[in-house]
């Protein structure tokens, strides 16, 4: 059975043609959202609806995809082929296991299951990331640095020669597809479409946690990766509810825990930090027991600490009679922009780039073009500390009025 005329085989160098095509802004992602033995897709599931509107039902088309040989099936039929694409219909939304995106589907056979992967333009790909790693409630000027970061993360991630470029998960950044947009969130994408942190001429590695505790990590102590501009610096903003926080682990658990990085000491009696870095994070612990003592340091420290199930490592311990006491600050690695700092600085009516120069210290603002073999294609870059030139980019780049996002791929032969 040939495929449906909609559903035809996928040609792999149309598609990376298509994905490196369009104009500023127009740049494809492809991010993994499904793999099963069996996959349901449905399409088209509704039209697109703008922000303040409704959407209205439409004729839905149900595909079951499964796998027989090397092959995919379509509905229990043999499809000819291991992989196919189902391109966007104009405004227009489909469902792929039960969730909605905006977008296309590449499907493919991988090891004896379907791998859904939602090809899908890059700011409409943001709608359904940004609420999902920040309130959509939280302050404007924080959602846009939220949604800078997110575009400068999945846009350093699109490579033509991988199966997929992101996954949708918390590995990647979490992407929630159409359930998870929101109008303030998509207010943010908006206004800053296109924008991009970089250092020199490339997209900067914008890592982000939910809060320092108060002082943000460096990528050096946390990664072993020294970056220019991600240091450890005080970060009084960030308040959240795990700006301080303490909790008690049984001396058993620490013992177990200490065992998985080869430290046996007999009974734990005590853990102390004897070397803390820049940032107040331990670099070397030394443990105590019946049985003498031991140290680990370095990337091991930190493992040891998270281990505990401690929401950070910015950390001081405490013996109790029959259980170790741990105090800390934050949550998260700390390395890069705090959210809760992010909001707390918009609070005080910082701009989304004066919030993205705290946290990324001597970085630039890029306007993304595309996405050629080499990365992300930049221009009109203006370091984030030069004011009276920030002020110029913004006019430069001023939002244009919201509009539904449909992706265009040209496929030659579907």
């Amino acid at each position: 059975m040939r495929a449906p005329l909609f559903l035809r085989a996928l040609r792999p160098l149309a598609l990376l043609a298509a994905l490196g095509a369009g104009a500023a802004h127009a740049v494809n992602i492809r991010v993994l959202v499904a793999s099963a033995p069996q996959l349901t897709v449905r399409t088209p599931l509704t039209n697109a609806a703008l922000p303040g509107t409704t959407a209205q039902p439409a004729g839905a088309t149900e595909w079951v995809i499964g796998v027989r040989g090397r092959n995919l099936t379509v509905g229990g039929q043999d499809s000819g082929s291991d992989a196919l694409y189902l391109p966007p219909a104009a405004n227009s939304t489909l469902e792929i296991a039960g969730r909605t995106y905006r977008g296309g589907v590449q499907l493919r056979a991988v090891n004896g299951g379907v791998q859904a992967v939602n090809v899908v333009d890059m700011e409409a790909y943001l709608r359904g990331v940004v609420p999902a790693e920040m309130p959509a409630s939280w302050p404007q000027e924080a959602l846009k640095a939220q949604a800078v970061i997110a575009r400068t993360y999945a846009a350093s991630r699109v490579n033509p020669n991988a199966p997929y470029d992101v996954c949708a998960t918390e590995q990647c950044q979490v992407y929630g597809g159409v359930a998870r947009e929101a109008n303030n969130s998509d207010a943010a994408i908006n206004a800053t479409a296109g924008q991009v942190v970089s250092y020199a001429g490339r997209a900067a590695k914008t890592f982000f946690s939910s809060d320092s505790g108060g002082f943000t990590a460096s990528s050096a102590e946390v990664w072993g990766e020294a970056l220019p501009y991600l240091v450890a610096k005080a970060d009084p903003a960030s308040q959240g509810p795990k700006s301080q926080w303490s909790m008690s682990v049984p001396y058993p658990r620490v013992a177990e825990v200490a065992a998985r990085y080869g430290v046996r000491v007999g009974r734990v009696t005590g853990v102390q930090v004897t070397r803390a870095s820049a940032s107040g994070r331990p670099q070397e612990l030394t443990l105590t027991g019946t049985s003498g003592t031991a140290r680990l340091a370095g990337a091991d420290a930190g493992g040891f600490v998270r281990s505990l199930g401690a929401y950070s490592t910015r950390v001081t311990f405490t013996p109790g009679a029959d259980a170790l006491l741990v105090a800390g600050a934050g949550s998260g690695h700390g390395v890069g922009l705090s959210q809760y700092g992010a909001s707390g600085l918009a609070q005080q009516a910082w701009t989304h780039l004066q919030i993205l120069g705290f946290y990324y210290p001597g970085a630039s603002i890029s306007a993304l073009l595309g996405v050629a073999g080499k990365g992300p294609l930049l221009a009109d870059t203006v370091p984030l500390n030069d004011a009276a030139r920030l002020q110029a980019f913004t006019a430069r780049h001023a939002p244009a009025p919201l509009t539904a996002v449909t992706p265009t791929l040209h496929l030659a032969g579907l």
